[in-house]
């Protein structure tokens, strides 16, 4: 594992999580600016992304503190500042509502540049998967025999000596980028609003619910954790959504010009 960067003749360590966080941004910036081309949309689509992403960090940071008490009483306040800990589910929140008031100020509409967005979003965060693998930071999986299991001796969190366990940050890569690619195809063709993001909540919440189930977070209510139960709720708010979205289906190029004149 490389939890940092050492570069001869720099005082400072590069950590590998924030580099990989960061290559994550440009790439979510690149494929959100591709759709808005495609889209013929005019809009920034790196500052966009950017501040989805500092909104995800916050996002991720405070509800990692608020799932796991226990580390704010043990490390006081300096826990906000650990290079660890970061939740799924507070970043995806944080991040949509970002992404929802910039497309209602910019005038793109609040939902259809979550549409333009989703597959962005799961290809970054895929690839954000990346820093968790090479910092070891804890978000490997649990104790296998199986051949691709891999240790973490020099990690952030360090996995005991001669265990292996499930390299869960490659399998969330994985189905990462199979799922952004998967919206990329869907989005090249003209859908209800709503529609391809209601997507993306189904099929990233259906992927981190089973990736728990050989996680090592702790179960909090009927055998699952804290990040199942909310990955259950992606996907009916995901469903919800498509039900409305089918209900409101994309008005045929005739219909808009005769509603224009």
């Amino acid at each position: 594992m490389l939890p940092y960067i050492h570069i001869p003749l720099w005082p400072h360590q590069i950590p590998t999580f924030g580099l990989m966080l960061w290559l994550a941004a440009v790439a979510a910036a690149f494929i959100l600016d591709r759709g808005f081309k495609r889209g013929r949309i005019d809009a920034d689509a790196a500052g966009m992304v950017a501040v989805a992403v500092i909104a995800g960090i916050v996002g991720a940071k405070l509800w990692h503190v608020i799932d796991t008490p226990l580390e704010l009483r043990e490390q006081g306040w300096s826990v906000l500042w650990d290079p660890a800990g970061f939740a799924w589910f507070g970043g995806l929140v944080f991040g949509i509502s970002a992404l929802l008031i910039q497309g209602w100020r910019v005038g793109i509409g609040a939902v259809r540049t979550l549409d333009l967005a989703a597959p962005a979003a799961a290809i970054g965060y895929g690839v954000g998967r990346i820093g968790c693998f090479l910092s070891g930071d804890g978000c490997y999986g649990i104790a296998t025999s199986l051949p691709w299991g891999m240790a973490f001796p020099n990690g952030i969190e360090p996995t005991p000596p001669g265990v292996r366990v499930h390299p869960t940050p490659l399998y969330e890569l994985g189905a990462g980028l199979l799922i952004g690619l998967w919206l990329w195809v869907r989005g090249n063709k003209k859908r209800p609003t709503g529609w391809i993001v209601g997507e993306y909540l189904i099929l990233s919440g259906m992927a981190r619910f089973l990736v728990e189930f050989i996680r090592r977070n702790p179960k909090v209510l009927f055998d699952l954790s804290n990040a199942q139960l909310a990955s259950f709720g992606s996907v009916i708010a995901g469903a919800v959504l498509i039900a409305w979205a089918a209900r409101h289906p994309v008005p045929a190029p005739h219909t808009v010009v005769e509603k224009a004149a």
